[in-house]
């Protein structure tokens, strides 16, 4: 299986708040796989994380089939990352007058599909 990265699409969903660990787990899984395979994964995947991820592949396929005229049933998810963005700071009152920080981290996540070439 090739894959045309010079005809690569992509989408990127920022300031999504969940950490980009948790993010990563579910973007393995469907790295490399089919456009109609990931859909299924992402779907029926117990993780919170799937919703953000499904929005972003769904608005890459949306960007490929009406920016660049590619169909939706030869798409691979040929790239998928999430990076760290701002962690939000906030504290929390703890014992003897103590302030305790509480780190809220945001991510980016980014998926390209790119069409398959067939031989």
């Amino acid at each position: 299986m090739a894959i045309d990265t010079n005809n690569e699409v992509k989408a990127i969903a920022k300031y999504i708040r969940m950490s980009p660990f948790k993010v990563r787990r579910v973007l393995d899984q469907i790295r490399g796989r089919q456009y109609r395979e990931a859909l299924i994964i992402l779907e029926f995947m117990p993780y919170k994380a799937c919703d953000p991820i499904l929005k972003a592949l769904r608005s890459a396929v949306a960007n490929a089939e009406h920016n660049n005229g590619l169909d939706p049933a030869t798409l691979v998810v040929s790239q998928a990352f999430a990076n760290g963005g701002p962690v939000l700071k906030r504290y929390r009152p703890r014992a003897q007058g103590r302030a305790y920080q509480i780190r809220k981290p945001t991510c980016h996540i980014t998926v390209a599909v790119a069409p398959e070439v067939t031989d």
